[in-house]
């Protein structure tokens, strides 16, 4: 039996023949629908002729991904027509043969060995770049966010508009369902069921007897809602001393010696936080030595942000940033940028929340959710001033979950509970508003 690799989140397959055969498909594709380009596909292609900089960086980036990588993309323009394409398509599951697959995020695909260039890391740093690339995700969130994105949404087969893919099927297909109740660290617990539909049903607000189970968007389906109950603080844990998970999510990295400034794009990949908190004039209450807590959202489960304490909403703040920007260090990574999740704390679009915490062990604290690739829509969801009780909403991705961080002030002693896990690229969910730490 073959046994597909996954990148950390399952976002993208590991598997590079099927990536790339993916890829081949979709340069076919292109070819055969010769779609115009929209406008804000277009308005990256003139800003690429008309700088000679960016023309060199994106000639360069192709021309340097190095011959036995057999990447299907040969030049920026097979690049913007892939990405025009994919503006109008919302993500599907697919069947390859026995094994399941997500191409979660097709423009990082598309630029997957083209970042891993000296010319890419370069290029997507480049601020006309992200600029121009806020735009065209923005036009995706629009569509994605639109009733012509619910076509994948059903249960069988999924027709068009994307022929290129193999065996594309709804969500709510049994493979699929298995795939997302899988990533459920309380699947088959207590009440929770082992049937993939019916763990669906009882964990999410839906309506399973509508079309498209009464989401109205691929949007709505993707920021869906835990129903009441099913994720709960307990109540040991209302203890004020206790942190609990803000996401649903998998401990990447904790480190106690974080530094105000650092050099984040070294090997080890160390936190800078006056870069993370975009030299937001609250970061100066923190200081060498603060703790970073990581942790990596999977593409199938749920992407809103809880708050780990209580207290009181003190600031927030969206950054815009990098979206294809990776680690140096990682060279040709093949789960790029998924290994570069330090490096990007500081770089990607990202919210900050700033809390003030009731217990003055805790004190001001950061929670940063991290954008990466596609995942580009951080939406804060509380104001400045507002009080917040431990596990009530702050805000969601759209389109994604990348990564988050809560970050402390160097006089805070946490003792961690990673749930019998040691934070790496290979661990599990935590269940949402599961204690995660306690302040002593």
């Amino acid at each position: 039996m073959n046994h597909v690799k996954y990148r950390v989140g399952k976002w993208l397959p590991s598997d590079r023949s099927f990536l790339n055969n993916w890829i081949e498909k979709k340069v076919h594709q292109v070819k055969q629908t010769r779609l115009p380009l929209s406008p804000a596909v277009n308005a990256l292609r003139e800003a690429i002729y008309n700088d000679p900089t960016l023309y060199m960086s994106f000639t360069s980036m192709y021309d340097e991904i190095p011959q036995g990588y057999n990447e299907p993309v040969k030049n920026f323009e097979t690049m913007l027509l892939i990405i025009n394409q994919v503006l109008n398509e919302a993500p599907c599951y697919s069947t390859i043969e026995d094994s399941i697959g997500l191409v979660g995020f097709p423009i990082n695909a598309i630029l997957d060995w083209a970042m891993g260039t000296q010319a890419g890391y370069l290029t997507f740093l480049h601020p006309v770049v992200n600029e121009k690339l806020s735009v065209i995700l923005a036009e995706w969130k629009t569509f994605l966010e639109s009733p012509a994105s619910q076509y994948v949404l059903v249960n069988g087969p999924v027709t068009q508009p994307q022929p290129d893919y193999t065996n594309p099927i709804g969500w709510f297909s049994q493979p699929a369902l298995e795939a997302i109740a899988a990533m459920d660290p309380l699947r088959g617990k207590g009440n929770n069921p082992q049937d993939a539909l019916q763990n669906f049903i009882y964990n999410y607000q839906c309506q399973p007897d509508q079309p498209h189970f009464g989401y109205k968007s691929w949007d709505d389906f993707f920021t869906r809602q835990f129903n009441p109950g099913v994720r709960e603080v307990s109540p040991e844990d209302q203890d004020p001393s206790v942190i609990v998970n803000a996401c649903e999510s998998a401990p990447y990295n904790v480190v106690t010696n974080a530094k105000m400034k650092d050099k984040f794009w070294m090997k080890g990949q160390p936190y800078s936080l006056i870069d993370i908190m975009n030299n937001h004039e609250l970061a100066q209450q923190f200081g060498d030595n603060s703790t970073v807590y990581q942790a990596f959202l999977c593409a199938k489960t749920y992407h809103r942000w809880n708050s780990p304490v209580d207290g009181k909403i003190v600031a927030i703040q969206n950054v815009p940033g990098t979206y294809y920007a990776e680690a140096p260090v990682e060279g040709y990574d093949p789960s790029g940028p998924n290994d570069s999740q330090g490096y990007i704390t500081e770089l990607a679009a990202r919210a900050l929340i700033f809390i003030q915490s009731d217990n003055e062990k805790i004190g001001l604290m950061c929670f940063v959710a991290v954008g990466m690739a596609e995942v580009s829509s951080c939406e804060i969801m509380v104001t400045e001033g507002q009080q917040v009780k431990k596990g009530d909403p702050i805000g969601t991705f759209h389109f994604g979950g990348s990564t988050h961080c809560l970050i402390f002030r160097p006089d805070v002693n946490i003792d961690f509970d990673f749930h019998g896990q040691t934070p790496c690229l290979n661990t599990y969910n935590i269940p949402l508003k599961a204690r995660i730490g306690v302040v002593s």
